[in-house]
């Protein structure tokens, strides 16, 4: 590879480059320092495969070369200023070069040295990306978008070709590295895809000499060629054998990170290979979950989650979950979780991988609760929270220079304990009333630390979900008054935002007793801002909310908050990007048009043909949900005044769209737009012209499965059904008009 740098200077040798490495050490000021320097920063990776311009005998070539890789990684770690100005230098192609050259003569020392350091631009790069594996990082750095690309690059197949053999490397420390690497930057499904389906350039070039083409090749699982989950999977299984415990960490780890939300690979993992029943690659993890090392235990407990839940996780065929090798894992986190002896660290991370595993699975959050994991979760945070002053609803005292592994260690567990209580109200009752969390959750909403605001608004939205919870305990507590607090506050963090913002979406619903309030206090104001926003997260939320808000409104009270959004705002989130945001102001309007002067209202403030126009279009969507909603919109729409009936009616692109929705859209769309039939079948006259009345005998007669799959035999009949009374009505309306 060429270097795009070059400098004439030969100042640079072995001790300058030992006092620079012993400096940046643990010094961001010094390393920021370093960065800008440019020149400092290309000749220090031309020392990486251009050594003898610097020093004159072998040996000291070498170790100039081994203390300029030991100075890169340095740099790469703290200081996202520092990586962009190594990034800008090329200094990760600088080293996937010199790996590419090596023999097998290299010395060890160089092939660990430029290993590590190839890890640490990699794994530096991942967390700036995101997402990140232990809680909530700051995304927000202007070096993101050179770490994206340069994480894009890893993964390509003819950089995988450089790196990724060096997992069979005699170097031990080679072989962490990597694994390593692959442990802390596979963060993206199609990075993830890449390094499973890989295989050395030697067997892809042994199948192209057997003239066999890259589509036609075996499928990667395919036992006959891969089996274990792939060339990478299988290796990285045979390393758990190892007696080095910092091999069989980062093994499992690099294990872990391949099987994520990856059932083509998790589900080989989890049994045996045709003819090797001793090396099951979760046998194996689960045994290490009982090693005598900590870190192993963590590792181990991090590769069963993920396989657990990946190798169930088939979309087509789903399958259950493994409980006996979920309660190995979810024992030995409990433990650790619950130990005043274990690092915070430690702690921390046995708290997130106790949210893989149960994380959106009812009976394994049950399974917890029953093993008292809620117990020990709500333990800590309250060891882990000051007491407050005076009342409960007064925040702590928290200290300004609490460690941070300690803010980590609170928002893991208060992760924890959200995932727990979407489950089910009876773990969510216990969160209020047995473990009587509600004062330190209010605390931690005011917390410094981003992660645990954010932490305690996931819980607060869980807690949310209980109409019980929410009438008295939110209430009463004055938590749901702390949310909406952080909810509405202007320089909070994005990520902070939405999470209140969910939570909020069910505080408005028509049941709490916080709608009013929070009405009182602006909420529609607030949420008309973020439809503004960038984020299509946000902007998706914020429409759930007010859809929720207007929800079995009084007319005037929806008037109001329509008012204080604004209809430009909708009308311009009607033709958003990003489909769920356009289901969702559709959403938006069905809710408010639910009686003939609420359907006056929307037609008079978006106007006839810009509506029609865009109910249209929405039918002819290719995503179901805005199809779904579309129908439905069109339906309320349809039960308003005659007037606005006969505009409908004489919209033919319209009565097009909604004809072809009968034919092509799943059961629950047609059987909405049937309802919309019903109530138009006095304009027979139009109907039949646009070709439904056919469309509707075909139902009648042939109602089956749309484009989505095919659909229970219970909404077949409803559809059918629905045909038939939209049929009788036109015909009604015919006879009618002959006696006439």
């Amino acid at each position: 590879m060429t270097m795009t740098m070059t400098i004439q200077s030969s100042t640079l040798n072995l001790p300058t480059l030992k006092r620079v490495k012993n400096n940046v050490i643990g010094n961001p000021s010094a390393k920021l320092l370093l960065a800008q320097d440019e020149l400092f920063v290309a000749t220090l990776v031309k020392c990486l495969n251009a050594p003898e311009q610097f020093e004159q005998s072998a040996g000291s070539q070498d170790d100039i070369r081994v203390e300029a890789a030991h100075v890169v990684t340095s740099l790469s770690y703290g200081s996202p200023e520092a990586l962009r100005s190594l990034l800008h230098a090329n200094a990760h192609q600088a080293f996937l070069y010199a790996i590419s050259c090596f023999d097998p003569s290299e010395p060890t020392v160089i092939k660990a040295a430029f290993a590590r350091a190839l890890r640490a631009m990699a794994v530096a790069c991942a967390e700036l990306v995101g997402p990140s594996q232990w809680g909530l990082r700051d995304d927000s750095s202007p070096v993101r978008d050179d770490a994206k690309l340069a994480l894009e690059y890893f993964f390509q197949l003819e950089v995988l070709d450089v790196y990724l053999p060096l997992l069979t490397d005699p170097s031990t420390q080679a072989i962490i590295s990597i694994a390593q690497l692959l442990g802390a930057a596979l963060r993206a499904s199609s990075h993830r895809t890449a390094v499973a389906e890989w295989v050395p350039s030697a067997e892809r070039g042994r199948e192209a000499s057997r003239g066999r083409r890259r589509w036609e090749r075996p499928q990667l699982m395919a036992p006959t060629q891969s089996g274990g989950g792939g060339w990478v999977a299988r290796h990285l299984t045979m390393l758990l054998r190892s007696r080095d415990v910092k091999v069989q960490e980062a093994a499992l780890y690099a294990l872990a990170a391949i099987a994520k939300d990856n059932h083509d690979v998790a589900v080989h993992l989890a049994k045996a290979p045709t003819g090797r029943s001793n090396t099951v690659t979760l046998t194996l993890a689960l045994g290490l979950c009982k090693s005598r090392s900590t870190d192993v235990q963590l590792a181990a407990s991090l590769c069963a989650t993920h396989i657990i839940r990946a190798s169930a996780a088939n979309h087509h065929h789903p399958t259950s979950t493994d409980m006996t090798a979920s309660l190995v894992v979810m024992h030995v986190m409990n433990r650790m979780i619950d130990s005043k002896t274990e690092s915070s660290q430690n702690r921390t991370k046995a708290c997130f991988i106790l949210n893989y595993l149960v994380m959106d699975e009812k009976e394994l959050c049950q399974t917890a609760f029953d093993r008292g994991s809620l117990a020990k979760l709500s333990d800590l945070v309250h060891t882990l929270t000051p007491p407050p002053p005076t009342e409960n609803k007064v925040p702590p005292d928290w200290e300004e220079d609490e460690p941070e592994s300690l803010c980590r260690l609170r928002e893991a567990a208060l992760t924890a304990i959200a995932v727990l209580a979407l489950a089910d109200n009876d773990i969510r009752r216990d969160v209020t009333d047995g473990q009587r969390l509600l004062p330190p959750l209010a605390s931690a909403l005011t917390h410094r630390h981003t992660g645990v605001r954010y932490a305690a608004c996931q819980c607060v939205r869980a807690l949310s979900r209980s109409v019980a919870v929410t009438r008295t305990s939110l209430v009463d507590s004055g938590l749901g008054a702390a949310l909406f607090a952080v909810f509405t506050k202007e320089d909070e963090d994005r990520r902070v935002v939405h999470a209140a913002l969910a939570a909020v979406c069910n505080l408005v619903n028509q049941y709490s007793p916080l709608r009013t309030p929070f009405l009182e206090q602006g909420v529609a104001m607030r949420l008309a801002r973020l439809l503004r926003s960038p984020s299509a997260e946000l902007r998706l939320s914020a429409l759930w909310a007010l859809k929720n808000l207007v929800y079995k409104c009084a007319p005037e009270t929806k008037r109001a908050i329509m008012a204080d959004v604004g209809w430009p705002s909708l009308d311009e989130r009607l033709d958003d990007t990003d489909a769920g945001v356009r289901e969702q102001a559709l959403y938006l309007l069905r809710n408010f048009a639910d009686c003939e002067d609420d359907v006056d209202a929307v037609f008079d403030a978006l106007g006839t043909q810009r509506l029609l126009s865009t109910i249209a279009s929405a039918l002819e969507s290719r995503d179901p949900d805005v199809v779904l909603q579309a129908a439905f919109t069109l339906a309320n729409l349809s039960n308003g005044h005659a007037q606005r009936q006969a505009l409908i009616l004489e919209h033919g692109q319209l009565l097009r769209s909604l004809r072809n929705a009968l034919v092509d859209a799943p059961a629950d769309a047609r059987c909405a737009a049937l309802g919309a039939i019903i109530e138009l079948a006095w304009g027979a006259a139009e109907l039949r012209a646009a070709g439904i009345e056919s469309t509707l005998k075909h139902l009648v007669e042939f109602s089956g499965g749309g484009p989505a799959g095919p659909v229970g035999a219970g909404v077949d009949r409803e559809v059918r059904e629905r045909a038939r009374r939209a049929l009788e009505a036109m015909e009604r309306v015919v006879v009618t008009t002959e006696d006439a």
